[in-house]
Parts: C-alpha cells; sequence; structure tokens
C-alpha cells in the first residue's frame, strides 16, 4: 500500500464534483462580459442556483481551479467560446483541476495508475478510503475519509476516468489527439526538455507511459498541429503559435 506522508491535503473534489456545464457558463458569461475574475458572478447569480452559498462554493471552487493563470483562464475562455468538442475540453478541464487538487492528482497517479499498469480496472470506496485514511491518519476522521473518497470518485466518474454509478472501474483510456496536443504544449512551457517532459507524472493522469506519449506526438504531428521530429537522440518539439490561448484558438480552428 503506497503511503504519503507528512502532507495535509484538502480536497474540493468531495463536494464540488467534474462542475463541467457550470464551468462551460462561467466561461461564457466571463468572455460576454469581458471579466477576468467572478467578482460579479455570484451577484447576478449566473450558474442559476437556487442556494447562492452553494453557487459562492462552486465559482471559488472553479476560480481555483481556472483562474489562478491567466494564461489558462484565457485558454479555455478560447475553448468554450469556440465551441471546442465536448470530448475534447472535458479532458483539458479533468487535466487543470488534477494539477489544482493535489489528493486528486495522488489518487489518480499512485493508487490508479499501478492498478491499471497491474491489470486491474475496479476500484472500491473502502479500498480508497483504507489509502487515504494512512495519507491522513492524524487529521480525517472516519466519517471524513468515507465522505472525501465518495466524491473523488464521483469527480473522476464525471470527467470519464472512471465508469460505473455505484461499483467504480478505470475507464477504457481515450486522450483525443487535440486534448494531448493542448497538454503538451502547456507542459512544454514548464518543462522544455523533450525527454523530460515524456516522463512527466502528468500523463499518468490519463494511464499513458513515456512510449504512449511518443506514440501521440507522432500522430500530432501528422496532423500538423504540432512539429515532432528525432535525429539519433535528439528531439524537437515545437507549435505554431507561442502562447497557450492562442493555441486553444489554433486547435479549434482546424
Amino acid at each position: 500500500m503506497l503511503k504519503i506522508q507528512d502532507f495535509h491535503y484538502t480536497s474540493t473534489s468531495k463536494k464540488a464534483g467534474a462542475l463541467l456545464e457550470e464551468t462551460k457558463i462561467l466561461f461564457a458569461y466571463l468572455h460576454n462580459h469581458n471579466e477576468v475574475d467572478v467578482s460579479n458572478c455570484w451577484r447576478e447569480n449566473v450558474l442559476a442556483k437556487s442556494s447562492r452559498s452553494r453557487s459562492k462554493y462552486i465559482l471559488e471552487v472553479l476560480n481555483k481551479r481556472y483562474l489562478q493563470d491567466r494564461e489558462v483562464g484565457s485558454a479555455i475562455t478560447n475553448l468554450v467560446i469556440n465551441n471546442c468538442p465536448t470530448e475534447v475540453l472535458d479532458k483539458i478541464l479533468y487535466f487543470h483541476t488534477a494539477r489544482s487538487d493535489r489528493l486528486l492528482y495522488d489518487v489518480v497517479i499512485t493508487i490508479l495508475y499501478p492498478m491499471y499498469e497491474s491489470g486491474l480496472r475496479d476500484i472500491r470506496t473502502a479500498e480508497l478510503a483504507s489509502n487515504l485514511t494512512h495519507w491522513n491518519s492524524n487529521t480525517w476522521s472516519s466519517t471524513t475519509v468515507i465522505r472525501v473518497s465518495r466524491g473523488i470518485l464521483a469527480t473522476l466518474r464525471d470527467f470519464g476516468v472512471l465508469t460505473g454509478k455505484v461499483h467504480k472501474r478505470i475507464a477504457p483510456v481515450y486522450l483525443p489527439i487535440y486534448a494531448f496536443a493542448y497538454i503538451a504544449f502547456y507542459l512544454k512551457q514548464l518543462q522544455p526538455s523533450v525527454h523530460k517532459l515524456m516522463e512527466l507524472s502528468d500523463w499518468q493522469l490519463f494511464f499513458l507511459a513515456p512510449i504512449g506519449v511518443e506514440k501521440l506526438l507522432f500522430e500530432a504531428h501528422q496532423q500538423g498541429i504540432l512539429e515532432y521530429h528525432v535525429a539519433g537522440s535528439v528531439t524537437r518539439l515545437t507549435f505554431p503559435v507561442s502562447t497557450l490561448p492562442e493555441y486553444a484558438t489554433f486547435l479549434t480552428q482546424r
């Protein structure tokens, strides 16, 4: 059993969920009103929630997920207003959500990915709760652990990582090539080395090993949405534009 020590987790996933429709509503509103934050969204009840406290909580979650980095916020806005296909946009939203929620990220990387590599597909609430108990043995009650475990599994189901209403199972792996290219662009800003980029643990959010990442790089190159060249030990990865928002627009116009 994997154990992460000396890290105090918090998770918005236990109550928030994927919030896919709310995210799209928010970014369409921000674009149409030339807003850069969510300050007016709560007052105008943009999400049309009957509970204002619930609306405020959701807006806080979405702000944390997507608006802490202005480039990310602008990129998602461009994806939404240009009618990015749902299967592409949802994977991108999952990626940014996992990166903003350390607990969600670690559950996939340290529990689900090793299961997938071992040929296991079923994940039960009790099994996840057992891991979380070890990770947070001094901070969370058993009731909290179960509630958080259920919330995480439900969130991953809504993002398409898992399937099943009661019994959760790792879904067949599918990362659309345009979502892959967007994520590759984002990660290359953080890791310029192509070899190291392919080895980043972020790809395990989609159950991808380095060899799978390289395969998708070749496919994206063939589709003309990036350039990937290999010559001996030298690799080169380039993109047609220089910023993430520009690349988001580029992908939606292909």
